[in-house]
């Protein structure tokens, strides 16, 4: 009751042990020191006086040499924006979504003639253009209302950062503070929930005749767990009574943004009754989309750069990957910047090979690095299966029992089965795995059966950095993963 539901970070409280066992001795890799320098001239090196004698043929560049010489070259890449995948392009450049672009204009152009524009709900697989097209149409309003002499807003935030909804409330208010161009009249943290939702109010009603919110990945708004509703409900439930409860003068439609498919089984009744959205899904990109979306951003590389099967491949990789665009477009970007690095004249099929193995790396290690070990342990026990059975996927019965055979040879904690599913199902949040409810006949009983996103190959190497999961003969793993495999039923 007028407390600040802002302050503080996730709620840690639940953590189990898991965090705070043997993180330090599975993360670590010890190493012996250096030995001493034995002779007083070593340590005085850094000292030298300028005039130490170089040999003539030195080839060391200073930093300014290499960033002028790199500055100098052509280079490969003309145009770097066209490669972020967050880059709002023209509409000539959006392809494969003619579908979901006409559904998302319709419902939102009746904000041209200064009416409310209908709720949203736009979901499907991450990459998939849903903010992409929703970005593109506002933006398109924006730009006609302002030759209409109307007001229209777009405050768009992402959800996947924000806490709590104290601060969600307060990062909307920013974003239209900074789209109005004024300053934020209450502190981000140390007051009531209340106060930021009447400086929202305030700051649209005073500046905006219309208003789009755009919650993108609203499903990661949890908020606290010890409240349990969900925080993008309370979050969806407020700014849909706003208007009729007269809080917001302003038209605003909400537009939410989710991978979820199932986010509004979340969604509490009241607020559900409230948003009433209309439903756009966004569905898988295929091989050809992928391409016709990278050729229509080829001229971002200078002409006649890019062999004939680099697009086609790229495509390809990422048509693997849930056909995302965004890993797609990241792909040949980083396929071009290897070329340039390497000093090669063309994007060639090799750079996009060896992109491929440094964004699929990158991304996992950016994830493993912050987990904890008992997750660690239960992705290793997951992805193994997952590698060896031959659609990909890995029960969960079967990974809790490869679970246990390496808490035993590490003799690391071992939790019981719900444990470890938890474990895995928290995973999803970093896209690295995903899950469906199957039974396989009246004997087999309900199970989990995982996916991942990225390869489960390239997901072990990862893991098998850490030193003490290293320990672990794999051929041992593997032959334990077989043998269970055989005894699904």
């Amino acid at each position: 009751m007028g407390t600040d539901d802002s302050d503080g970070s996730r709620d840690n409280s639940g953590a189990p042990e898991d965090e705070i066992t043997t993180q330090a001795d599975l993360s670590s890799n010890t190493a012996e020191p250096e030995p001493e320098p034995t002779s007083n001239n070593a340590s005085t090196i850094d000292e030298q006086s300028p005039s130490t004698n170089f040999s003539s043929d030195d080839s060391s560049q200073s930093i300014e040499d290499m960033l002028l010489e790199f500055d100098e070259q052509d280079g490969l890449i003309r145009d770097r924006s066209l490669l972020d995948p967050n880059y709002v392009v023209e509409e000539d450049r959006i392809v494969g979504r003619d579908e979901q672009l006409q559904e998302v204009t319709k419902m939102l152009r009746v904000a041209l003639g200064d009416n409310r524009p209908p709720n949203l709900f736009l979901y499907g697989p991450s990459g998939t253009g849903k903010s992409l097209i929703t970005k593109a149409v506002c933006n398109n309003i924006s730009r006609i209302c302002k030759s209409r002499d109307i007001s229209f807003g777009t405050i768009e935030v992402n959800c996947q950062d924000l806490d709590t909804l104290g601060v969600a409330v307060y990062e909307l208010a920013k974003q239209a503070a900074d789209q109005a161009g004024v300053d934020v009249e209450v502190p981000k943290h140390g007051v009531a929930t209340k106060e930021k939702w009447d400086e929202l109010y305030r700051i649209v009603n005073e500046h905006f005749d219309s208003v789009a919110f755009v919650l993108d990945e609203l499903d990661m708004l949890v908020g606290r767990r010890d409240k349990q509703e969900p925080a993008f409900s309370r979050l969806l439930y407020q700014l849909s009574r706003a208007g009729a409860n007269d809080d917001l003068t302003a038209y605003i439609s909400v537009v939410a943004i989710s991978n979820d498919t199932r986010m509004m089984e979340s969604v509490g009744s009241r607020a559900l009754s409230s948003f009433t959205p209309e439903d756009v899904h966004f569905n898988d990109y295929d091989a050809n989309q992928l391409q016709a979306i990278l050729r229509r951003r080829q001229d971002a590389f200078h002409d006649d750069v890019v062999d004939d099967d680099v697009i086609p491949l790229t495509a390809a990789f990422a048509a693997q990957t849930h056909g995302d665009a965004r890993k797609a477009i990241d792909l040949i970007r980083v396929a071009g910047e290897l070329a340039e690095r390497e000093g090669d004249d063309r994007v060639q099929e090799a750079h996009v090979r060896e992109a491929q193995e440094k964004v699929e790396k990158n991304r996992v290690l950016e994830v493993v690095r912050g987990i904890s070990t008992q997750k660690k342990l239960s992705l290793y026990a997951t992805a193994t299966v997952a590698a060896e059975a031959n659609d990909g996927t890995a029960r969960s019965t079967t990974g809790y029992r490869v679970y246990q055979f390496l808490t035993e040879s590490l003799e690391a904690d071992q939790y019981h089965q719900e444990t470890y599913v938890n474990k895995m199902k928290e995973l999803t949040t970093y896209s690295l795995v995903d899950f469906e409810r199957r039974s396989h006949g009246p004997t087999s009983g309900m199970f989990l059966e995982f996916q991942f996103g990225e390869r489960p190959e390239t997901i072990l190497e990862t893991l098998r950095e850490d030193s003490r999961i290293d320990m672990v003969s794999t051929d041992a793993v593997e032959s334990v993963v077989k043998a269970q495999i055989r005894n699904q039923t």
